[in-house]
């Protein structure tokens, strides 16, 4: 069976979710947090407030900026608790996307942030929060760092087979392919209207990858998340065509559409880590990692785009941060 995440930074939305049953898990990203930033209302601003106050309260010999970039992980981390309120399983909380290129500055925020919840009161931060990092050759690197230390990390930005094996190369917890954004990218690319569920490219390269882990043993979890509809018809095309692959991550419009659709889900992916490994292999080097993405049109232009993205969210809620703190 495949575990379900919501992709929702609204606390109403995810409680309203939560009480249905269908989800277990919850996932932030920079646009999430900007959003609960930018709100100033209710239970937002009591959790922004708190993060500028924290942040002034612990600003020794920190720069102005070094004190904005705290309050932006106190208020990840207070939007995380509040999802940790709400559901029983993992939340996911985002390493600040302009470190994507710089493997030991996302180590030691990585860290900061499973601090701040222990801080808070997370007890078991590290069994419950899964760090996001960007599926950079730095961001996946900084994972291999930190599974070794225990925290538990979410490689986001996944579109290609590159990316989802060096990040089993790197014993990531969990990877978060975008099939939806691979599809978009072909149809735009190779000018096709539609494809179908088996041949869509977003679709092949989540199969791929959980065929690799599945071949090779490996523990790597594959959750892939952001849909498009390979026919342009069905908007529950790629998600039907990976029933079975070990998670995913819906958003709650599309969580309706599942929950009240009345077509046939069989499982069309299979789980089942082998009980004997293919043969060794090479872990993948940098030089075969990036020379992979630059040949990969899709994922070259998709994680870049996906950065440029979330670079422009995070310093929105800056701006904001930057206000209060002043």
């Amino acid at each position: 069976m495949t575990v379900l995440s919501i992709d929702s930074g609204d606390l109403n939305v995810v409680r309203a979710y939560a009480q249905t049953g269908f989800i277990t898990d919850a996932t932030t990203n920079p646009l999430f947090v900007s959003q609960a930033g930018l709100r100033g209302e209710g239970e937002y601003l009591e959790f922004v407030n708190e993060a500028v106050s924290y942040a002034k309260a612990n600003a020794s010999s920190m720069s102005d900026d070094e004190v904005v970039n705290l309050a932006i992980d106190k208020l990840s981390v207070n939007l995380g608790l509040a999802l940790m309120d709400i559901i029983d399983g993992n939340v996911s909380t985002e390493v600040d996307i302009r470190l994507s290129f710089d493997a030991d500055a996302s180590v030691e925020r990585a860290r900061r942030l499973i601090k701040l919840y222990e801080e808070a009161g997370c007890a078991n931060a590290k069994g419950r929060v899964l760090v996001k990092l960007a599926g950079t050759w730095e961001g996946i690197q900084a994972a291999r760092v930190l599974e070794a230390e225990g925290i538990r990390t979410n490689i986001t930005l996944v579109f290609s087979e590159a990316q989802a094996k060096a990040a089993g190369d790197a014993k990531a917890h969990l990877i978060s392919p975008f099939p939806g954004r691979v599809l978009e990218w072909s149809k735009a690319e190779y000018n096709v209207d539609a494809y179908t569920q088996d041949e869509d490219p977003g679709v092949v390269m989540v199969r791929n990858a959980q065929t690799f882990y599945n071949a090779h043993a490996m523990n790597t979890i594959n959750m892939p998340a952001s849909w498009r509809s390979s026919t342009g018809t069905e908007p529950l095309d790629q998600i039907l065509a990976l029933a079975g692959v070990d998670r995913m991550t819906i958003p709650p419009p599309l969580l309706e559409s599942l929950a009240s659709t009345t077509a046939d889900l069989p499982r069309r992916v299979e789980t089942s880590r082998s009980s004997t490994p293919a043969g060794s292999r090479t872990s993948m080097s940098e030089r075969e990692f990036r020379y992979a993405m630059c040949v990969d049109g899709a994922a070259n232009d998709k994680l870049a785009a996906g950065i440029r993205s979330f670079i422009g969210d995070t310093e929105k809620l800056t701006g904001v941060i930057e206000a209060q703190v002043g």
